[in-house]
């Protein structure tokens, strides 16, 4: 496959995007201006996540305390099951009933982190994943659920470090991407109601959910987010592929078309 045909599904699109694809040791293809910074919006989640991971990693955390509405943890709310609803109000359900996704969890569990390691969360998450990774356009600031910006080439180096990690352990990696309560219902926003609507702490498995961001051709074990921005990270262990896609135009029906068909071409031109 050329690399013209892996991105002729966003050729024609008549907004500016950037995309890099990356594997473990670097950058394999790349699309637009990708050192151009671009919204993250939820896509933030991810970074988020992963310096609250750190925080575990490094025993200032635990994932079992006590964290948002009664009878929530740290975890539920890693793992949108605290019941708090999207973005303001009282919980919808028991923590651990509903997948509820919620950018107030995900406050919540910012303020908690701040608490537990003795400085601001923006400051956290970029001394602990932006500078760790040498990400040089990040901002982390603004809500931790949706406020970072960067350029793909920055969101990529956080795919790359997913692909193979080195903030986290491997056992606590392993559980931040797998499945955090499962069983759990909910909606997954822009594609509708899933009966297993599957997180991980603070990462969204793919697994059989249909309609998806992803491709039909991507592993059960994809991760990732996306954002209301026009932007996502996918991390693909079994193809060894990360890609990270950002926008000028805002999520809709250009992506729900665009989205799967590239990431199907990624996969077969550069899946291992």
């Amino acid at each position: 496959m050329s690399p013209d045909s892996t991105f002729s599904a966003i050729a024609n699109l008549d907004h500016d995007v950037a995309v890099v694809v990356t594997d473990a040791g670097g950058v394999v293809a790349t699309y637009g201006e990708t050192s151009r910074v671009f919204p993250w919006a939820s896509v933030t989640k991810l970074l988020s996540a992963t310096a609250a991971l750190v925080a575990v990693e490094r025993g200032m955390v635990t994932l079992d305390a006590p964290a948002g509405p009664e009878g929530s943890t740290v975890r539920h709310l890693l793992a949108h099951a605290s019941g708090l609803p999207f973005d303001s109000g009282a919980a919808l359900s028991e923590p651990g009933k509903r997948r509820v996704y919620s950018n107030l969890g995900i406050e919540a569990l910012a303020a908690h982190v701040e608490q537990a390691v003795g400085t601001d969360f923006d400051g956290w998450v970029d001394e602990t994943v932006v500078a760790a990774l040498g990400m040089r356009t990040v901002l982390p600031e603004g809500s931790p659920a949706h406020g970072a910006s960067g350029s793909a080439d920055d969101l990529a180096l956080l795919g790359r470090e997913l692909l193979a990690p080195t903030l986290l352990g491997r056992d606590l990696f392993d559980e931040a991407t797998s499945v955090a309560f499962p069983g759990l219902s909910g909606v997954l926003p822009g594609y509708g109601r899933q009966e297993h609507n599957d997180w991980g702490l603070g990462f969204e498995i793919r697994d059989h959910k249909s309609p998806h961001w992803t491709g039909g051709q991507s592993s059960p074990r994809t991760f990732g987010h996306f954002g209301q921005s026009g932007s996502f990270l996918w991390v693909d262990p079994d193809a060894g592929l990360a890609t990270a896609f950002l926008g000028a135009e805002r999520f809709g029906d250009w992506a729900i078309e665009a989205w799967p068909a590239l990431t199907d071409a990624i996969l077969a031109a550069h899946g291992r």
